[in-house]
């Protein structure tokens, strides 16, 4: 990034902010400073290894997530102390100074034997819906967000992960880019890409309606290795198509499907639906039903 910073303008986070925000102990410091909750991390060896993860820093999609070992973290890696709770996304724009909210989530999780943090999908819920958060819960934990994100002068559509537990609730990284709630999300009169631009540029745009009904989108996982990827008409649901001919590695992502409905439990059902319709083609395609 500061190589390509010297030739061309960048639009979105800077490198000086990214490297603050992906490292986890730099950040852990930040969140202290500027009064934000967030869980304990250290490379030492941990004395309760329940209590602790396993990170690798930088890392995305909660695939590099696993139980404490014993002993100090190995290199690139470092230990989280576990905390409760559901998991959030605020979605936020910021122009280095302010951030504006454009959504909030709810996510979870595909589990697998060798990933039991995997992540799996995300729902924006309807507008008549009860919120994921209080609007005073959001604003207390966007005004936090905010004093990050003016310590570090981000700019640009960027995401913040949590965990809410009651009242309480803890931050655990900020991903200074479009995140993976981009396709949920953008859904507004104002496409994402051009508020992303806009706040990069220090116009931070005015937030807008969320749409009325729920929209959701899930990793679908591959159940089998495809080595190579055969050729599929695939539904106009589906999204991150492989290209045929390509190598995708069982459990592995595959594609990734999209619903939206008139709430969360419609749309949900409707992910479902879609999943086994998936799968089905698959089946077919391979030869055996």
């Amino acid at each position: 990034m500061r190589a390509i910073a010297q030739r061309h303008r960048l639009l979105g986070a800077g490198p000086d902010c990214v490297a603050t925000l992906k490292d986890p102990f730099a950040f852990a410091a930040l969140c202290r400073a500027q009064g934000v909750p967030h869980p304990a991390v250290t490379r030492d060896p941990v004395p309760d290894r329940a209590a602790w993860l396993l990170k690798r820093a930088g890392g995305s999609g909660g695939t590099h997530i696993r139980g404490a070992p014993g002993g100090p973290a190995p290199a690139g890696a470092y230990f989280q102390a576990r905390v409760p709770g559901r998991a959030v996304s605020l979605a936020i724009l910021a122009d280095g100074a302010a951030i504006r909210l454009v959504g909030v989530t709810e996510q979870w999780s595909a589990p697998s034997p060798l990933q039991p943090f995997r992540y799996a999908g995300a729902l924006e819920r309807a507008r008549r819906e009860p919120p994921v958060l209080a609007p005073d819960y959001a604003a207390a934990i966007a005004a936090g967000i905010g004093r990050l994100a003016r310590a570090t002068g981000l700019t640009g559509l960027a995401s913040a992960d949590c965990l809410v537990d009651g009242p309480d609730w803890w931050l655990t990284e900020i991903n200074p880019r479009p995140g993976a709630t981009l396709d949920v999300l953008d859904r507004r009169p104002t496409p994402l890409l051009a508020q992303h631009i806009a706040a990069s540029l220090g116009q931070l745009p005015e937030a807008e309606p969320a749409p009325m009904d729920a929209a959701a989108t899930e990793i679908c996982y591959a159940a089998s290795g495809y080595a190579p990827m055969p050729p599929i008409s695939w539904p106009d649901f589906v999204r991150d198509r492989p290209r045929p001919g390509t190598m995708v590695a069982r459990h592995a992502p595959l594609c990734t499907l999209f619903a939206t409905g008139p709430d969360s439990a419609a749309t949900r059902a409707m992910l479902r639906g879609r999943a086994a319709e998936v799968r089905t083609l698959l089946a077919l395609t391979e030869g055996h039903p």
